[in-house]
């Protein structure tokens, strides 16, 4: 016997979401977009962060910064910087 759904999570996901400030979507939308950057960068360079591979092409260099404008307001972009002859557009 299963006990059943004190919380609806659909319901408490909606209600944080329409009193939220712009400050926590922004972060999370920050947070989101620099994931996924990091994440085509692992597929490039084909190893994850801080991982070896046999089959890694490049490695990471830092970050660029860029500032992009969102319905949220500005956020930072971190774009991966990749070493050893490896172009990963901005």
């Amino acid at each position: 016997m299963t006990a059943p759904h004190i919380v609806d999570p659909a319901g408490v996901l909606a209600e944080a979401l329409s009193d939220a400030s712009p400050d926590l979507m922004r972060s999370l939308l920050q947070a989101i977009i620099n994931a996924l950057l990091s994440a085509d960068a692992d597929a490039v360079i084909g190893a994850e962060w801080g991982k070896s591979s046999p089959d890694r092409i490049a490695q990471r260099n830092g970050y660029r910064h860029r500032d992009v404008d969102t319905r949220v307001g500005t956020i930072d972009a971190a774009t991966p910087k990749l070493r050893s002859g490896t172009y990963f557009p901005d």
